[in-house]
């Protein structure tokens, strides 16, 4: 389950739920929310999770493949929009 990858990924790398708070940019609170699934990160935030914790987001699929069929079509291509964008970012920045 995404909360146990989170938590374990996290203690691997030796970060408390604080550290980890820091680089992702939300409160310690938001971390403990997910190690205990009383809430879940967005995809964008599960982006940023894999950069983190350098491990592709693949990590995380079962978790997308709930979150891409709990999508309407107009959030679906809201994020297709914004995934495309960033990635385009990337490679530029990796060239």
């Amino acid at each position: 389950m995404l909360k146990e990858n989170i938590k374990s990924l996290r203690k691997s790398k030796g970060l408390s739920q604080e550290e980890l708070a820091i680089k992702l940019n939300v409160v310690r609170q938001t971390i403990s929310k997910w190690e205990q699934g009383l809430s879940v990160p967005d995809a964008e935030m599960l982006i940023k999770i894999s950069e983190v914790f350098d491990t592709p987001v693949s990590t995380f699929y079962p978790y997308w493949v709930n979150y891409w069929n709990f999508l309407n079509k107009k959030e679906k291509l809201k994020y297709l929009k914004k995934t495309f964008r960033v990635s385009n970012i990337f490679l530029l920045c990796k060239i």
